[in-house]
């Protein structure tokens, strides 16, 4: 058993399967399931459900995402099964990936782009805030599946002491070498947070999968 797998998953919005989609939602690091789902509110879409695990002891894994991906095991492999598992449950009550969106931030966002990268296909989009792919400088991302359009939004800020802006520029190019719609803003002086043009894309991803 991996460390985050008997740990709750917060749901909020329309009852899965019978809303228009669904909305994966990873929390940071130090953080719990309603901090990130405090953007379901700001999106203010109602007819989603929006799903939000919770990592055992509020961190998914112990060290920078940019560290050797071993030395953050058993907790990086164990985040990205849960995930997994979420996206079967989805799937299972009716809702195909296409109408299914995965979201995360910060510590929640680097896990996100790393298991949409391992798991690429047609979903209805990846919104990644102020993270990217996980792995230490020089890592490189082949997998061979294909996102085939979906829409992927990368934003951070320019200079975010977690999150450096190359790492985030590199994710966005693996995102569209393997035929992602990428969007990617990088604003200055933000700080770590999500801001309100995000959450404005945000709403615009949302309502092309509810449609």
């Amino acid at each position: 058993m991996g460390p985050h797998d008997d740990q709750p998953v917060v749901e909020s919005g329309a009852t899965l399967g019978q809303g228009r989609g669904a909305v994966i939602m990873v929390h940071g690091r130090n953080a719990a399931p309603r901090n990130i789902l405090d953007l379901a509110a700001r999106f203010n879409r109602p007819h989603l459900t929006y799903l939000a695990p919770a990592a055992a002891g509020g961190t998914w894994y112990p060290f920078s995402f940019m560290a050797d991906i071993t030395s953050n095991e058993p907790g990086l492999s164990s985040g990205l099964e849960v995930l997994a598992g979420l996206v079967q449950r989805v799937e299972a009550a009716g809702i195909p990936r296409s109408r299914m969106i995965l979201m995360g931030f910060s510590q929640g966002a680097c896990l996100t782009a790393e298991f949409a990268i391992r798991q690429a296909s047609r979903f209805g989009g990846v919104l990644i805030f102020s993270g990217g792919a996980i792995g230490p400088a020089g890592t490189t991302w082949n997998p061979t599946a294909q996102f085939d359009g979906t829409p992927v939004f990368l934003g951070c800020s320019d200079h975010d002491a977690h999150v450096p802006e190359p790492r985030v520029r590199e994710t966005a190019d693996v995102f569209r070498r393997l035929g992602a719609d990428v969007t990617l803003r990088i604003y200055p002086g933000m700080g770590h947070l999500v801001n309100d043009d995000e959450v404005e894309f945000a709403q615009g991803v949302i309502d092309a999968v509810a449609e």
